[in-house]
């Protein structure tokens, strides 16, 4: 009897990669919420699970070795999964060396870059139009580079794989960026696609009447980019 995976979770873009992918392989798993508003991603038993204190991670309690297994960071979580379940990521050959880019894409560039602009916007005391140009123009060019990838490609690595689940939740939010997709016809096509799968929806949806993005109070900003972050307790 396959047991179900801890998933330490709360609603943000990253922690969506997770709970989506969760879906698409149809594995069990349990929500352990970790509220990053109020400071839980410093909780010691947290931190035992992922040192660097963000979410998402999991802990799958069937491990290769037959043991538990912790896994942190996102993307290696998305890997994680798809090698257990032999779903959304080849096994060899070209095929998975061009999905590994893609997802290292979003790693790499995507959420960074994406992610900074949201900071600029949403979360930063004061204007910096430097900055916000910096990471608006940045984004916008990453977006170019997936509607010209999709201009030729049904999905980003050729067939539906993590790097669409990885992808996805930092388009969802779009909004926050002021980005028009209609800019980006074939990015919109496949966002289109992909919010129709139902793996997607249920993924999305968790603990969505929870989610926070931008306008934070005086204590998140703390917690999330003060002092606190350093102090860790």
């Amino acid at each position: 009897m396959t047991r179900p995976i801890e998933l330490f979770y709360w609603p943000t873009p990253n922690g969506q990669k997770a709970s989506i992918m969760l879906e698409e392989v149809g594995l069990p798993y349990v929500v352990r919420p970790v509220n990053i508003l109020k400071g839980d991603q410093f909780d010691p038993g947290f931190l035992a699970v992922n040192p660097n204190n963000k979410v998402p991670a999991i802990i799958d309690p069937d491990g290769p070795d037959g043991a538990p297994i912790p896994v942190f960071e996102s993307g290696a979580v998305l890997v994680y999964l798809a090698e257990k379940t032999g779903k959304l990521l080849p096994s060899a050959g070209a095929a998975r060396y061009r999905t590994l880019q893609w997802l290292f894409f979003q790693v790499g560039g995507v959420g960074p870059m994406f992610g900074q602009l949201g900071h600029f916007r949403g979360y930063a005391p004061e204007p910096i139009p430097y900055a916000i140009d910096r990471y608006r123009n940045e984004t916008l060019r990453l977006y170019g580079v997936m509607d010209e990838r999709l201009a030729s490609s049904e999905y980003l690595a050729g067939d539906y794989s993590i790097a669409d689940v990885a992808v996805y939740p930092w388009v969802d939010v779009r909004w926050f960026h002021e980005i028009d997709l209609s800019a980006f016809p074939n990015v919109e096509r496949w966002f289109q696609a992909l919010s129709r799968r139902e793996a997607v929806i249920r993924g999305a949806r968790l603990m969505k009447d929870q989610e926070v993005i931008g306008g934070v109070t005086e204590e998140t900003r703390e917690v999330y980019f003060g002092r606190r972050q350093l102090e860790r307790r």
